[in-house]
């Protein structure tokens, strides 16, 4: 399945919500579903805050696959793009207690896989993949 998606935070609920559908059909506990979510929600929020900036002509593509074993959901903006290693350190002392850049933090902790390439023509594309059976948390 694939949204193609406005660059609003209405979308982000979008996103989640399909995510969420496929991933309790799948079959993941709840605890699974939360972590999931969380994910999505924080990769929506950054793809169109960060990403297209709120830009109407630009979208979020969520594209969203399952078999048996996993779920992927792959979330890609038409923004600029960034370099990941020019992210702050969110856990550094001097940035505890800010209000951003836990997101790919959360991310990496919840998902199974996770990947961050630059998407064609421009922007950015986050692929994040849960395995069923498997709770890393």
């Amino acid at each position: 399945m694939t949204l193609v998606l406005e660059s609003t935070l209405e979308s982000v609920d979008i996103a989640e919500e399909r995510v969420l559908s496929e991933a309790a059909q799948a079959g993941f506990d709840e605890d699974q579903q939360h972590h999931i979510g969380m994910s999505v929600r924080e990769c929506m929020v950054n793809a169109v805050v960060h990403g297209n900036r709120y830009n109407a002509r630009k979208k979020v593509t969520v594209s969203i696959s399952r078999s048996a074993e996993r779920l992927e959901v792959i979330i890609a903006d038409e923004g600029e793009g960034f370099d990941m290693s020019n992210l702050p350190d969110p856990l550094a002392d001097e940035n505890l207690l800010r209000h951003s850049g836990r997101g790919l933090l959360l991310m990496q902790a919840f998902m199974d896989e996770f990947q961050i390439r630059p998407h064609h023509p421009r922007g950015t594309e986050v692929r994040m993949v849960k395995y069923l059976g498997k709770n890393n948390q």
